[in-house]
């Protein structure tokens, strides 16, 4: 089976909305569209037809394409069901145990809650990807607005489960900003010393820092190292306040 094709599309400030596309069957998806015409053009330079949309969660810097793409393209949109009432455009509702489909790449969804109370995220085992909105960051984690640290603890322990080679693609550029205060809750961590480096040196250049993986969070994401929900709610609330 064909692996899947993955373009990062930067779009406003800070956001990244990904470009999916499976060679065989020619079906192309769309993770989290905070816009429609960058997605639209990036899908047409490259011949794609957009067919589907999958929303990790319902915040409008998420969602705000969903409704213009679907009217160019026709494209189904799926999302979680927990948050039905406030993504309109909803074609097909999943939770976690669900499965989603782009021609034969098969996703599992994931229940995710703290960001949003509904979070979902999507896993290609085969492919060793996943596609996790605003949940895990380089370095980081989601904001806890609609739930608790010890929600997110549960998902950096699920995500901690993963092979060290999945590719996390996250939804923003968060990167230097988490690294510069990952360092101030592990000084000690040279891993992390490093990363920093060569963060700060690919953001100098204009350079994108994600996805990153698995492997790397392990190693220098103070939330996904975190051994408590306690503790993780902590420095939380310490970059909350940073």
């Amino acid at each position: 089976m064909a692996a899947l094709d993955i373009v990062r599309i930067p779009v406003l400030s800070d956001n990244y909305v990904w470009l999916v596309h499976d060679p065989a069957s020619k079906a192309t998806m769309i993770v989290d569209p905070a816009v429609a015409e960058p997605v639209l053009e990036a899908a047409a330079a490259r011949g794609w037809t957009i067919t589907d949309i999958w929303n990790t969660h319902w915040h409008p810097d998420h969602t705000g394409g969903n409704a213009a793409i679907k009217e160019a393209t026709g494209c189904t949109i799926t999302g979680p069901a927990a948050e039905y009432a406030r993504i309109p455009t909803l074609d097909v509702q999943v939770k976690g145990g669900d499965k989603v489909r782009l021609g034969q790449h098969v996703a599992d969804v994931w229940d995710v809650p703290a960001h949003t109370a509904g979070h979902i995220a999507y896993h290609f085992a085969e492919g060793a990807a996943i596609f996790v909105g605003d949940t895990m960051f380089a370095m980081g984690c989601g904001r806890l607005f609609e739930g608790t640290a010890e929600q997110m603890f549960a998902n950096m322990q699920k995500l901690g489960t993963l092979d060290d080679a999945t590719r996390v693609y996250c939804a923003h550029e968060y990167t230097l900003s988490n690294a510069r205060f990952a360092v101030t809750v592990e000084p000690d961590n040279v891993a992390l010393a490093e990363r920093l480096a060569a963060v700060e040196s690919a953001r100098a250049a204009g350079e994108a820092t994600v996805p990153t993986s698995i492997g790397e969070e392990r190693a220098t994401n103070p939330f996904l190292r975190a051994p408590s929900a306690a503790e993780l709610g902590r420095i939380r609330a310490l970059k909350d306040a940073a």
